[in-house]
Parts: structure tokens; sequence; C-alpha cells
């Protein structure tokens, strides 16, 4: 059968009583009779079987005649049923529709029911350069479907200075609902906040956890003695985990001993407990440190709570912090160990006490040594330690983890003896110079930063490194660019300054 009897028996079949068959013959025109049968298509969008219709929406979008798509597009993106409104308001983007009938049919959909064609009145918005409806486009920053509030977030951006626009933002972040709201005020810029005070204050009783962590967040960034106490009372009556958290880190931060209390009452959940551990940190008392002590040591007390209560006591330094914390280096679990190694951390940049040096050195070490998953969260803790560096050097040349060797090349400081006259960094200088050649990248990336830092400090490499200006230049053809890029810097360093 040809195409023009193809044609033939397609358009017969559009009068069938079968809304099937009328619409396997308006589907089928499309593909065989095209733009000469576009009249016939026009009148099918007008036919009492959705399935019709939808398929007539769909024939025009891919036919590309945009003068019969014009006529007929706007008015079924109207339709009842979802289906057609949804090919009509892809086949109008399609066909790149534009005016303000087209705009107009776009923005009512902006409510629909249906999220496919909320997402389509989105995208065909964003073709026409238009934000449509501004408060049913500010109202989608709270629908429930990321592709929905995500598109919307991003046109509502986009028209962030049309007055329109802006209003309903503003009137939103003031007395919007749930994530609307919140939507709202996470786009407003912080020199709102002064004008919302009011409204601010109120919002931390919404409702809507969302609502009340986005009006929290907001507060938080504004200057303390004005909010602190509403905040501090917001915490003591909140109920939501997530907006209890919010809370307790804001507080927590800037010092306030209102939140011990709440903070212990937060302690056990799974949720907020590190934040109540680290808000008690910020607290900064004694009753706070004993509250600490007991979250960190009671093993009922979920294990993210005692990992932040690890590093609350070691940001604290109290005199028994170093051995509370070395007694846990070795938990079984990841976080805690984690959280031990940061607040032992925190000691060492504090300054340890002369009779804790070498116990915390000790400690870190041989968890240096053990490798794994905190490798170099423990190679910060040691940093600033020299009662470790003896055994972080014999690491560096001994270590069967390239990831130990890397992170111990690292620890050793080469800036701090201009002249060369110390025994050790000499001894340094030709461990980052063996690490040129050495199998593993991250080794090789630290010495070229080893000697950086040499060079860097004294404006030369030592006496007997000649051929490392040849083994640099092999490594500025590496694969890997952070590699390459810092032996093409050190090269550059050299070749402005004195050679060895």
């Amino acid at each position: 059968m040809g195409a023009d009897q193809q044609s033939a028996f397609f358009l017969r079949e559009t009068a069938a009583a079968d809304p099937e068959r009328r619409t396997a013959a308006v589907k089928g025109l499309g593909r065989t009779g095209g733009a000469a049968y576009v009249r016939v298509l026009v009148a099918a969008a007008d036919d009492p079987a959705p399935s019709v219709r939808a398929a007539a929406a769909l024939t025009l979008g891919r036919l590309g005649v945009p003068g019969a798509g014009g006529e007929v597009l706007p008015l079924l993106m109207d339709d009842e049923n979802p289906g057609v409104r949804r090919r009509a308001s892809v086949a109008a983007t399609r066909l790149g529709l534009r005016g303000p009938v087209v705009t107009e049919a776009f923005a009512r959909r902006l409510a629909d029911p249906e999220h496919h064609v909320r997402i389509n009145a989105l995208e065909g918005l964003a073709a026409l350069g238009a934000p449509g409806d501004a408060t049913a486009l500010v109202g989608l920053l709270g629908d429930p479907d990321p592709a929905v509030w995500g598109r919307a977030r991003t046109l509502v951006y986009r028209w962030k200075d049309d007055a329109a626009v802006r209003a309903a933002v503003i009137r939103t972040a003031r007395q919007g609902a749930g994530a609307a709201r919140a939507g709202a005020l996470d786009l407003l810029p912080e020199g709102c906040s002064e004008r919302l005070l009011d409204s601010l204050l109120t919002g931390l009783g919404d409702p809507s956890p969302e609502v009340r962590i986005a009006v929290a967040r907001r507060l938080f960034d504004m200057p303390p003695p004005r909010t602190q106490d509403a905040l501090a009372a917001a915490l003591r009556t909140e109920r939501d985990p997530e907006a209890a958290a919010r809370l307790l880190r804001g507080l927590g931060r800037l010092g306030d001993e209102q939140v011990i209390g709440p903070a212990v009452r937060w302690l056990r959940d799974p949720q907020a407990g590190a934040s109540a551990a680290h808000a008690l940190g910020g607290a900064d008392t004694g009753t706070a440190a004993a509250h600490l002590r007991t979250a960190l040591t009671d093993e009922t007390y979920p294990a993210r709570t005692r990992a932040a209560a690890a590093t609350a006591v070691g940001a604290g330094a109290r005199w028994d912090a170093v051995w509370l914390l070395l007694s846990l280096l070795d938990d079984p679990d990841d976080d805690i160990r984690a959280g031990v190694i940061d607040g032992l951390d925190a000691l060492v940049d504090n300054g340890l006490r002369l009779w804790e040096r070498h116990p915390v050195a000790w400690a870190l070490v041989e968890r240096l040594e053990a490798g794994g998953k905190h490798t170099w969260r423990t190679r910060n803790a040691l940093d600033g330690l020299t009662q470790a560096l003896p055994a972080v050097r014999r690491l560096a040349d001994e270590a069967p983890s390239a990831e130990v060797r890397a992170a111990a090349l690292s620890l050793l400081a080469t800036d701090d003896d201009t002249d060369g006259t110390d025994e050790h960094t000499r001894h340094d200088v030709r461990r980052f110079l063996r690490g040129l050649d050495d199998p593993h990248e991250a080794v090789r990336y630290e010495a070229v930063l080893g000697l950086e830092r040499r060079v860097t400090a004294t404006g030369a490499l030592p006496p007997g490194s000649e051929e490392a200006h040849t083994r640099l230049t092999a490594l500025t053809t590496e694969a890997s660019p952070r590699l390459c890029q810092a032996a093409t810097r050190l090269i550059e360093t050299l070749g402005s300054g004195p050679q060895p």
C-alpha cells in the first residue's frame, strides 16, 4: 500500500465509531499524510474522546506547523484530561509557539494537579522567557516534586528583578505556607532580614518544621543580641529533631549557656544528638563538660553523638581531655574514632601540656601507621606535633601503604632550616628526592610539594640535587593533573632562582 493509499485509509478511519481507530488514524496521518492533512488534525482536537485529542496534540507538535498548532494547542492545554494537557504543553514548546495567549496558557498550568504538566509549564515559560503567574510560580517552591520545585526555583531566580516576582517572593516569605515559605526565605538576600524581622520571629512558632529551620537560619545571620533570646526560647519548645539540630548548632556557635538544658535533653536523639554535643562544647562550662564526658563514655548513646562529644571534649581542652580521648582512639566504631581524632587535633592546635605531648604523638603515629579511612584525618592531627617526627620519618621510609608514606612526607617541613645546616632537614630533602620515583602518584605528589616548600624557603634545592630538575621534567608529562601542575610550578620556581 502506497503513502497516498495509506493516507486515504487513515482519513476514512478518522470518522470511525471506535475511538481507538480514530486515535490510530490521527497518529497515522501524522506519519504518512504530513502537513497536507493538518486541518483534519485541527478538527480532531475537538474529538469527544480524550485519546484522540491527545493524539492530535502530539501529531501537531511533530508536524512542525506553528500556525495550526497555535489555533488549538492553547485550548488543549486547558483540556479536562491530564494526558491531553500534557501532550498539548509539550507540543506547544516543541513548535516554539509564542504570544500572550500561549504565555497565559502556560501560566494557568503552573497550578495543574498533574506534576508532569506543571513541569511542562515551567519548561514552556523558560523557553518563552516569561515568569507567567508570579504568585503561582513562587508557590511551586513548595511543590513536593523536586523536578517541579527545582525548575521553579531556577525560574524565580532568573526573574528575581521582576517587580511582580520579587513581591510574590517577599509575600510568600512573610506569610506563605510550609515548604513554599521556606523556599522563598532561602531565596531572599540577607539584606531583607531586617524588613522581615517581625514575621521571622513569629515564624519560629510556625507549624512547619521547614519554615522554622529556614527562619532560624536567617535569624542566626543577624546580630546575636537582638534575636538570641527568641531563638533560645524556640529551642526550649522545639519537638522536631531537624529543627532542634539547627537551633542547637546556631546557639552553640554563639556560646549561649541557655542551650545547656535543651542540649542535654536532645543528646540521645539519633538525629539531633551530635548537634547537641557540639552545642554543649560551645557553652564551655563545667556542667556542659560533665554532660559531654558522660555522653562520650556511655556506650548507650548514639555513635554520632559520642563522636561529636569527643570532638567537643578536645576543643574544650580540660584537664582530663587527652586521657579520655586516648582511651577511645581504637574504638571499634568508625564514627567515634573519627571524632576522637578530631578532638586530639583540636588539643594539638590549642597546645598540649608538656607531659601530654609524647603520649599523644605515639598514639597518633600508631593510628597513622594502621592506615585506613582516617589516614589524612590523623595526619592533620599530627601536624605541628614535633614529638612525632622521628616516627613519621620512619613511616615515610618504610610504611607499606603508599597513602601512609604520602601522609608522612606531607608532615616533613623543610622550611625551618634556611641555612641547610640541620641534619634532619637534609635527610628529609633526600626523602623527597627519592619520593619522585615512587610508583604511587600520591607519594610523588607529596614529594614534589615537599621540595616546593624547601625551594620557597631557600630559593634553591641543596647541593647534590642536580638530577632533580630532570626527574621533575619527567613528572610534567604525568597523567595526574595535580602532579603535573605541581611539578611544572616547581620547575618555574627553580628557574627564577639560583640552581644547586
